[in-house]
């Protein structure tokens, strides 16, 4: 799988690399401010709202924490410690935030840049204190690479047993199944779910634009119109023009942003998702660009549409500007290239509206994509942090964690899943380390 993870020496930034990340926080912050962008998808449809003053940035502010705050402390921090790589929930989350919160245009960049100078200055100082405790939870959490990463693989699997049924999906996991062995074997060095993910989603397009292109020679054959009649009114163009000229107007304020992020991605500091987090950590950036980039077929047509209807695109656009920065040979090609990436997908947005209007199946499927995404994910997370607490503790640390993880649940889940179990990994390696101090427990010997 590639060397080992370079948690100890990844936060160990560069004054180029810090300087990147507080200015692109700062940017963040300021587009985020001005209801531009945000990167949390769950905020976006509240912002038209506060675009069109039906609500107070105050109460924006408030919807925006809510729906953050457990990825910012629950995933984003706690991945960030143990692959050593920077993440996309840690840096842009607080952002979203911050910006939103800022009274004033002026204080957004400040309170940004504030938040990357704490991550770029803090984080490192949190890294080598945790390593020192006598519990070292930090290095436990590396266990969750495995899990993830494989898990993550059999997620077309899932989508198209969602979308097309059982006999579609157990094709396409036999075929991954296949894929990934072949792969062990002819290329040890080489992401082994790289290609096995690659043939999926592929297949999952085809049977989604098959369906498609069946649905409407069919239609056509019985008549049915698919477009409004000619003088009829679209009752969301105005609104889906409307967001699109705003975006626009913007334009390179976007590029601005796009390369920042394109820059970020090609310093190999920073992963776009959490099997790519520990990708770039290991040293394979061809793999964690193979990843990210089927990632973003899940979520274009979330981006796009809520962009359309709020008149807020992604911080992130629709993350193509992740795997392009990862294969960039330095930051001045990923510079332009993210900055172009940017321009084109602004500029697109109104006419992949429309394509997606057209095509329901592949618009089903990103929705499959996604919760596909979310169920692997959630599963691999929590076993791999159930091995991280069997790391720390044994039993005792399955009980503790394991224990936090279900009380969460008890209590309606105060943190979000995803984010529940590196949480309780975290909470439990204090929960260790106090007992420890207390001469009630000894550390399990690695």
């Amino acid at each position: 799988m590639g060397s080992a993870l370079a948690a100890g020496d990844g936060l160990d930034f560069s004054l180029t690399q810090k300087l990147t990340v507080i200015a692109l926080c700062a940017l963040t912050a300021f587009i985020s401010h001005m209801a531009l962008a945000v990167f949390n998808d769950g905020v976006r449809p509240f912002m038209l709202d506060f675009i069109q003053g039906r609500t107070t940035r105050n109460a924006t502010t408030a919807v925006s924490f809510g729906l953050s705050a457990g990825f910012i402390f629950g995933l984003g921090a706690p991945m960030a410690l143990t692959s050593g790589v920077l993440n996309p929930w840690l840096l842009f989350l607080p952002t979203d935030i911050l910006g939103i919160l800022a009274p004033k245009k002026w204080l957004a960049p400040l309170l940004g840049a504030g938040w990357g100078a704490v991550v770029v200055f803090g984080l490192g100082g949190a890294n080598e204190l945790a390593h020192e405790l006598p519990v070292d939870f930090l290095t436990a959490m590396q266990q969750m690479s495995t899990p993830i990463l494989f898990l993550f693989t059999v997620f077309p699997v899932l989508a198209v047993t969602k979308q097309f049924g059982r006999l579609r999906g157990g094709i396409v996991g036999v075929v991954e199944l296949a894929l990934v062995v072949l792969t062990m074997r002819l290329w040890p060095n080489m992401f082994a779910g790289a290609l096995a993910m690659a043939v999926g989603v592929l297949m999952l397009i085809g049977f989604a634009v098959d369906k498609d292109l069946k649905q409407r020679r069919a239609d056509k054959a019985a008549g049915v119109p698919h477009e409004l009649p000619e003088g009829a009114d679209d009752p969301m163009a105005s609104l889906f023009s409307a967001s699109a000229a705003r975006l626009r107007r913007y334009l390179p304020l976007f590029m601005v942003l796009g390369a920042g992020i394109c820059v970020l991605a090609q310093m190999k500091i920073f992963g776009g998702g959490e099997a790519t987090s520990f990708l770039i950590a290991k040293g394979q950036y061809a793999e964690a660009a193979q990843v990210d980039f089927y990632r973003v077929f899940g979520f274009v047509p979330l981006i796009a549409t809520t962009a359309l209807a709020s008149g807020a695109y992604g911080i992130a656009g629709f993350t193509l500007a992740y795997p392009i920065g990862y294969l960039m040979p330095n930051p001045f090609v990923a510079l332009l290239a993210g900055a172009a990436v940017f321009a084109v997908e602004v500029l697109a947005l109104s006419y992949i509206g429309k394509v997606l209007g057209r095509l329901p199946s592949v618009r089903d499927s990103s929705e499959h994509l996604r919760s596909a995404i979310g169920e692997a994910l959630g599963l691999a997370i929590l076993f791999g942090s159930l091995m991280a607490a069997n790391q720390m503790g044994g039993g005792l640390g399955i009980l503790v964690c394991g224990g936090l993880y279900l009380l969460n649940e008890a209590t309606g889940r105060p943190i979000v899943r995803m984010a529940a179990a590196p949480t309780a990994v975290i909470v439990g390696g204090v929960i260790l380390n106090l007992l420890y101090w207390l001469d009630l427990f000894t550390p399990v010997k690695s």
